[in-house]
């Protein structure tokens, strides 16, 4: 965990992997590494973490209550993470050399590194964002109105269109299930969220059944949070209810 909260490590560590498959072969959910290696982008571009970065240039313009790790004046707001069963040890006679394998074990985060101080203070930003469901939907309803949000334009229409250029689709090779790939969002698909119409929309999903939608065709971002964790590789029960229920209500009123 020290080298994990070591921002230059993590990096370094990082920067040294060889690919695990030919790129442009396939996609591979990546459970944890995601943000740390955009954040070095980030940093390396703007000379800013990518802390610093989402909160000048998204949460502060957009008002919208989203933050990487957490401010020590914010921690009495956060709920504590509840787990939807007590954690189980990995499945006997895995393959060590699968991407699933390697993926789940080849990080020391677990459950009992959640709501620490330490946790909290540090730059994860796959893993410990913080928020809720009313600043996601406020930061990333930049996109599903293309662009501009709250009076602030952020991205050119052409930026948000390349979200949909597909860069992969087929099965992931950690989920084990079919995702259609977009540029940092998986893109509407039947075979992965039924409950999803086909459109111009980009989503994920994140641990417990959180998600955010962004359908450009209707204007409307979703966003579901929660503390207590739904089981579910992409999305619990929740999540695909609340989402069945979103489309019924949206269809009612046209």
């Amino acid at each position: 965990m020290d080298d994990l909260y070591d921002w230059p490590t993590a990096s370094a560590r990082l920067a040294d992997q060889a690919p695990w498959w030919e790129p442009g072969s396939a996609s591979g959910y990546h459970m944890q590494t995601q943000g740390q290696l955009v954040g070095e982008l980030v940093r390396r571009v703007s000379g800013r973490t990518l802390t610093a970065f989402v909160d000048t240039e998204i949460a502060r313009p957009l008002d919208a209550d989203v933050q990487i790790g957490a401010r020590e004046a914010d921690w009495p707001r956060i709920a504590p993470l509840v787990s939807p069963s007590p954690p189980s040890a990995p499945p006997a006679g895995l393959d060590p050399e699968t991407v699933f394998t390697r993926t789940l074990l080849g990080s020391p985060a677990r459950d009992e590194h959640v709501d620490t101080p330490r946790w909290r203070r540090a730059e994860l930003a796959a893993v410990n964002g913080h928020g809720n469901a009313r600043g996601m939907a406020r930061a990333l309803s930049v996109i599903s109105r293309r662009g501009e949000a709250n009076g602030v334009r952020l991205l050119s229409p052409d930026t948000v269109d390349k979200i949909f250029d597909v860069q992969a689709d087929g099965v992931d090779l950690f989920l084990g299930v079919p995702v259609r790939w977009g540029i940092g969002y998986a893109l509407a698909d039947p075979r992965t969220m039924p409950h999803m119409p086909t459109g111009t929309i980009c989503f994920w999903v994140g641990w417990g059944g959180s998600i955010v939608l962004m359908d450009l065709d209707r204007r409307i971002t979703f966003a579901y949070t929660m503390n207590r964790l739904g089981e579910g590789i992409l999305g619990s029960q929740r999540t695909h209810d609340y989402l069945r229920h979103v489309y019924e209500a949206l269809d009612a009123a046209a």
